[in-house]
């Protein structure tokens, strides 16, 4: 097939062996009930009550067991085939034996629900008749509670009483209340896309058993089923904290504070990193980060650590000391030395998951981590000001399963004297912060400064060449046989043509969110994108059903990039086999908060896991000539007014927080393009801001691809395109005229956004 063939003629042909469809096909679909059973975390399992013996009757309470929430509304929505809810999945289990009964009544109730025009996970319990409950406990001594949340793009959810959101509903209290005092056992299914209370079954002794199910796609309810029944052993360890009181989080007093900003006052004391540094918040945790149990037990033993060249390599043996198989996580942790610079407690430098393990068999894990990835961010100057700062002292290294249950090793990384690594300029720096929390659980004050934002000059020329004639127009596919040079190319285009490459085109196919590139008389295909990133998002009514994956929180919780890694694999061949080659995904902003509506497509609290995911996500996309999207660069941790918010953030906090997981994605996976935020930075939009664009992405970080802006963003395009943000989403007007005049802007720098989009079209096939 001809290069760009697919992209131009919309071929729609079947990928898959022996001309078999891959969208939405089987394999794809036993990918994601894998993905969600090794996602699932075993909270609790008092007695051992899990897994279901052989032989066990069980009733199943709440609405969730038939209203199962796959995952959330908006961009991250997927429309699939079918979606498997909990009672679905144990009814597929001939090892026990459900109360249909009391099933039937919900699955009744669930339906009046959406006939009245309920949503999906967005409606309160019903109240359980008390003859029918009578029956239950005729039946068995075991029970279930289920328990859904729903969220979604555009929307924050609320804790106030009218929104239930982290805590329990009056009616779920009841539903809990009456069924822990009518069985002996009772077990709880959390299906949610994000953290939420904990507390209420951590802390009653008559819930025996508690798992977080998440929101696990469209096999979510069978995966569910597998880790109850002991088909799989549950091996997820969480990506966040689960706090007591939504109140524990530094980031729930200012919340709500404003529509117009969110002060990121707790600075880098985010997650764990505040529950376990800040004096008097470990209290707070009811299960810490990276905590998970397993149906088995695991030794971690000969643990070493030590310095190669220029990073700390940790060597373990794990040995499955249990009676069935399983998989463990490792995870590395490291405490910096008090100085100078404030710290959190512990950081998470590296994790492993090792292969299923049989009983008694031991695999040995090799983690490793930079020197330098152990340095602070000094933006005030308390070593060396707007520098990565690695203070004199001894850095200890840790080794557990989670923040919590480590271990200090022997090695010690000592730092004789401190030593600065780089220093850099004044990039994003905040005006109006007033406060940053320290490690001492102390405010510092910030002066509130007016600073002028610095510009980039274009390196980039571009002469204008017209050609004669038609006749001697150069191709884009000259440049792609080597017969042209991209430079030359582009130089033929006048200013009008250039800007006109600058904006979205025209949906083809079956694309519903619009088109990059497009000059047909040039010979540029227009490449269609879809969204994400829980599988490809294609618009309802079209006759084409892809995968539904788990959501990012999920798969943070596998804890194995190899897995996510074949999600992006399979999304990417489901996208190229509809003609669509720009994938919207991953998703990488960080768990600030529990209440942010779109913490479903965002992976954990912590920047390293997150980064880590999304280069995986990022490597399987590439690997089959689909382009990734990372996204939303940056600090889009709040959903309301989500297009005009400020988000008012130190520099230290950007770098070591809400930038991080990008740099890592865009260091490790290389991905083609960047989507911005629809947010202001610091007081500017990021699709504006050419401190973040052109001073960290393409300065610091070395990064050659194209950005996007997020689709219908508020920001000005002049002002976009003199930051460096390369492409305005989507296309707004029916004739594609999206601009008519170029005037105050440099020929050159716009030739510049071109020539990052055409790089990306090039290296499409």
């Amino acid at each position: 097939m001809d290069k760009w063939t697919r992209i131009n003629y919309q071929t729609c042909m079947p990928l898959g062996d022996n001309n078999s469809q891959l969208t939405g096909c089987n394999r794809h679909i036993q990918l994601s009930r894998q993905a969600a059973q090794e996602g699932i975390v075993l909270l609790k399992n008092k007695d051992n009550i899990l897994p279901l013996k052989k032989g066990s009757k069980i009733a199943i309470f709440g609405k969730a067991q038939i209203d199962y929430v796959k995952g959330g509304g908006g961009s991250g929505d997927v429309f699939c085939e079918y979606v498997r809810n909990i009672y679905d999945g144990l009814k597929m289990k001939s090892d026990v034996e459900v109360f249909d009964k009391l099933s039937f009544f919900y699955k009744c109730y669930v339906e009046d629900a959406y006939k009245a025009g309920e949503q999906n996970g967005m409606f309160d319990e019903a109240e359980i008749p008390g003859e029918l409950l009578n029956d239950a406990k005729s039946f068995t001594d075991t029970a279930i509670i289920t328990i859904n949340r729903y969220s979604a793009e555009n929307s924050d959810r609320k804790n106030d009483g009218t929104d239930t959101y982290f805590g329990l509903s009056e009616k779920e209290k009841q539903m809990v209340k009456l069924v822990c005092e009518s069985f002996e056992n009772v077990i709880v299914l959390i299906n949610a896309g994000a953290m939420i209370d904990t507390s209420w079954f951590a802390n009653d002794d008559k819930i025996k058993a508690a798992l977080m199910i998440w929101q696990g796609g469209m096999e979510g309810g069978l995966a569910t089923a597998d880790i109850l029944v002991g088909e799989v052993n549950p091996s997820g360890k969480l990506a966040d904290t689960c706090a007591g009181n939504l109140e524990d989080y530094p980031s729930s007093e200012g919340f709500y504070e404003s529509d117009d900003y969110v002060k990121y006052t707790e600075d880098i004391f985010v997650g764990y990193r505040y529950f376990e540094t800040i004096p008097g918040r470990k209290e707070c945790v009811v299960y810490p980060f990276g905590y998970g149990l397993s149906y088995t037990e695991f030794e971690i033993k000969n643990c070493e650590a030590n310095k190669v060249g220029e990073k700390i390599v940790v060597c373990v043996d794990v040995e499955n000391v249990g009676k069935v198989s399983g998989k463990e996580v490792v995870q590395v942790y490291f405490s910096a030395p008090c100085g100078k610079i404030t710290k959190p407690a512990m950081n998470l430098c590296a994790f492993a998951k090792t292969k299923l393990l049989e009983a008694g068999e031991t695999q040995s894990l090799m983690m490793a981590f930079e020197i330098n990835d152990m340095a602070s961010f000094d933006d005030m100057g308390d070593v060396c000001k707007n520098a990565y700062v690695l203070e004199k002292g001894e850095y200890k290294i840790y080794v557990g399963t989670s923040v919590r249950d480590t271990t200090e090793l022997t090695y010690k990384y000592i730092m004789e004297e401190t030593k600065i690594l780089s220093r850099h300029e004044e990039y994003c720096a905040p005006e109006s912060l007033g406060k940053r929390l320290t490690a001492t659980g102390e405010y510092r004050e910030v002066p509130n400064e007016k600073i002028e934002r610095k510009t980039f000059k274009n390196k980039y020329i571009c002469e204008e060449k017209i050609p004669a004639d038609a006749e001697n127009i150069k191709k884009l596919i000259s440049v792609a046989n080597g017969e042209t040079s991209l430079d030359e190319f582009i130089s033929q285009l006048t200013n009008q043509q250039l800007m006109g490459l600058l904006f979205g085109k025209k949906n083809r196919g079956i694309a519903n969110t619009g088109g990059i590139g497009g000059l047909k008389e040039y010979g540029i295909p227009s490449v269609m994108t879809a969204d994400g990133p829980a599988g490809v998002r294609l618009a309802v009514g079209i006759g084409v059903k892809t995968t539904a994956f788990p959501v990012a929180t999920m798969l943070a919780c596998t804890w194995n990039t190899e897995i996510v890694e074949k999600i992006g694999v399979a999304g990417a061949n489901e996208m190229k086999e509809n003609n669509m080659f720009i994938w919207l995904t991953p998703a990488l902003n960080i768990h600030r908060s529990p209440l942010c509506g779109r913490n479903f497509e965002y992976y954990s609290e912590d920047p390293f896991v997150a980064g880590k995911m999304a280069s995986a996500m990022v490597r399987g996309i590439q690997s089959q000539g689909v382009a990734a999207t990372p996204k939303h660069f940056a600090c889009n941790n709040k959903e309301t007014n989500r297009m005009d918010s400020d988000s008012v953030v130190s520099q230290r906090a950007l770098r070591e927080i809400y930038i991080k997981g990008f740099e890592i994605c865009i260091k490790e996976a290389r991905p083609k393009l960047i989507m911005t935020s629809y947010n202001k930075l610091n007081g500017t939009y990021t699709s504006e801001n050419a401190e973040l664009l052109e001073g960290i992405l393409r300065g610091e970080w070395g990064y050659k691809g194209a950005v996007t802006t997020d689709w219908y963003n508020h920001a000005n395009h002049k002002s976009e395109v003199m930051a460096g943000n390369d492409v305005k989403m989507p296309c707004l007007k029916e004739d594609n005229e999206y601009i008519t005049t170029v005037e105050g802007i440099d020929r050159n720098k716009i030739a510049s956004c071109v020539k990052r989009i055409l790089e990306m079209i090039l290296w499409f096939e």
